[in-house]
Formats: C-alpha cells, structure tokens, sequence
C-alpha cells in the first residue's frame, strides 16, 4: 500500500477566523451563540489584553499561566472554570495557555480527573463549555489540534491527552496579537512551528494530504522568520509565522512530531527551558541524525528554507545550526543552564517518550540521544 492510499484522519476546528483585526470576531462569534459566562485562561501579559476579543456577558479571567505548566496549574484552572459555571473557555496566549483551555473545557464538571484522560480518546463526551482558542504567538499550532500536555511534577515527564473532545469551535488567528512578542521568543516559537512541520514531513507516519501543509509551513518560516525577528511590526511576516504555525497545527493531528520534539521535552520538564527555545537547540541535530533515512525530504526542508548542503550529514547539520544560530538562538546546552551530569538522565527520559520516538524514520538508541546531548552540550 502506497503512502496516498494510506487511511488518514483530519480533523479541524469548524470555525477558523485568520487575519490582521480578526480578533473581536470572537465576540460576535460567542454573543451569536448564547455564551454569557466565559473564562478566558491566559498569562500575565495577555490578560490585560482581553478588551481585544469584544466579548459579551460576564467575563473572568485566569491570568496565571507559566510556561511549561503542570498538573497543579490544571487543578487552578479548573476551580476557575467551576468558580465563573463557564459556558465559553477560551485559551489566549501560547501553547500552555490553550492546552490549559482544552483541559478545562473537557474536564470542568465532566467528572473525570487528568488520571482518568492521559492518553489517546479517553475522555468520555464533551465538555459542558464551548472551547474558543487565540493564539498570541506563532508557533505552538495548539489552537488547530486535539491534544494537550501539563507536567507530572513528581516524575519531570509529559502528560499527554489526546481527544475530539478537545477540539476547539472556533480558532480566531490574529497576526496583529503577535506584534509584541520580543525578537527572541519570535525565533524560538518560529523554530517550533517549522519542527512540527518538518517532523511531520519526515515522520514514519507520514502522509501526502499532510506533506502539503508541512512543507509549505517550513517554506513560510523560511521566508518570514528572519524578517519577523528584525521587525516585529512586519505585518505580512507575522500573517506568514502564523499561517506556518497553523500548517504545524495540521500536522499534529493526524501524523505527530518524532524525535526532534521528545529530545526538547526534558529540557523544558527538567530545566524549565521555554519549549520553542529547545526545540530550536536540538533542531539541528536531529535533522542531520535522520538524513540517511530520509534523504530527498531533508533535502526539501533545506530547500524551503533557503538553505543550501551537499547531502551528507554534516552538512545538513552546519546548515540547520546555522540558519537558527543566525536568529540569535543559543545552541549549547552549557550555556542555558544544564548541568553535564544530568545529560545522562534527560537521555532516560526522551527514550522513554515511545508514542514520539516511535514516529521517527531512524531508529534511535539511548546511546544516539546521549550522543546527541553530549553534542549540543
């Protein structure tokens, strides 16, 4: 069986609003459809910023989210949600603030706990309050797909829960929201759009219905990151940033990242590194690690992204370090606050993350981790 003829699930939000100004949409979308009691889960810096989506009724806000959030930010976020007897949640700000969301909307009420959910299509029905997501950076892809992951405290490692019931009703992208994000966060969330896509691409599990989308996100992070890192008020490399992340968010669903993505995870659950940061930091690595597997999609990526190699793995290699090291991303483990000792462990821990690991077109050994680690240290 070719990969074409491979069955293929794609599932997406029914309502996509994408756009500069299209934020307030959101408030007429929700005033149509009755919502009067809305949560809207968000950071600190977003919070302030809700008059931006022109909502109706009562309106309370959580405005605590962290980066990397774990299962007691969950546990906060649902005695919110219970607290406003939400009929609308709505995720605003990055990943963590919109896998908050979903969590919320499917578990608020519903009577099941996080234990009860962690995995794939656990939760039992759908929640009693519509899920609304805005993004306010490009990078994540979360407001587009059907999972969420906190952090288990007691083990550093991701809960992942994947569910339809997870899925939003509307996903307003506004590229103006992103205006503000400071150069550094725009390389590193832009880095993490491109390696869902490139992940995807590249993945076992691959498929031509998502291929479209995946190099298509990593040809717009190819000509838009740089010019949206320079001047954050480039209006056309925001929409860009934003078009690739929701093309990230595309990918998720039905294919999923691979290595790239479980080596960066215990550098966030561990050390508390920002997700797109990390991603960007093993990027390189791993691009260059899978080459011999597959050869004429990493050669595509590298052409998307305007970056030109001669096929072999070092190659590829300089040239994907490169082209995030010119973006201002620091790529040494030593120099983010990882101590040598604990490579060991960290390696433990991505080899552990199998419904990751497993999607990757090369098998990777704990030995090929720790070497990967070691090379970045």
């Amino acid at each position: 069986m070719s990969m074409l003829s491979t069955p293929i699930s794609m599932i997406r939000p029914p309502v996509i609003e994408f756009g500069i100004g299209t934020a307030e949409r959101l408030g007429a979308w929700a005033g149509a459809r009755g919502c009067r009691r809305i949560l809207v889960v968000s950071d600190a810096f977003n919070a302030p910023r809700i008059a931006l989506l022109g909502l109706p009724g009562k309106v309370s806000v959580f405005g605590e989210v962290r980066a990397e959030p774990d299962t007691g930010d969950l546990e906060r976020v649902l005695a919110a949600a219970d607290a406003a007897d939400a009929d609308l949640i709505i995720g605003f700000g990055g990943g963590s603030a919109m896998d908050l969301a979903k969590l919320a909307a499917a578990l608020a009420g519903s009577g099941q706990k996080l234990s009860d959910v962690v995995g794939a299509g656990k939760i039992a029905a759908p929640g009693r309050a519509a899920l609304a997501q805005v993004p306010t950076t490009a990078g994540t892809g979360s407001e587009a797909g059907i999972r969420a992951l906190v952090t288990d405290p007691s083990t550093k490692s991701k809960l992942a829960v994947e569910s339809i019931h997870m899925l939003a009703d509307i996903a307003v992208i506004d590229p103006a929201l992103t205006f503000t994000v400071p150069p550094a966060i725009t390389a590193a969330t832009g880095v993490d759009a491109m390696a869902h896509c490139v992940e995807a691409f590249t993945n076992r599990k691959s498929h031509p219905a998502v291929d479209l989308y995946a190099i298509e996100g990593v040809r717009l992070v190819g000509r838009y990151l740089a010019r949206a890192v320079a001047d954050g008020q480039d209006a056309e490399a925001r929409a860009g940033l934003a078009l690739a992340s929701l093309y990230g968010g595309y990918c998720l669903g039905p294919v999923n990242t691979a290595a790239g993505h479980a080596l960066a995870y215990p550098l966030g659950t561990r050390w508390h590194m920002a997700h797109g940061a990390a991603n960007a930091l093993i990027f390189p690595h791993v691009l260059a690690f899978n080459t011999p597997a597959v050869p004429e999609k990493t050669a595509a990526v590298l052409e998307a992204l305007g970056l030109s190699q001669s096929g072999t793995v070092g190659s590829v290699y300089e040239a994907a370090h490169a082209f995030c090291a010119s973006l201002g991303i620091e790529m040494k483990l030593s120099k983010v606050g990882v101590p040598q000792a604990d490579l060991g462990a960290m390696a433990d821990d991505a080899f552990a993350i199998r419904r990751l690991l497993d999607n990757n077109p090369r098998e990777m050994s704990r030995a090929d981790i720790l070497a990967i680690y070691e090379a970045a240290y």
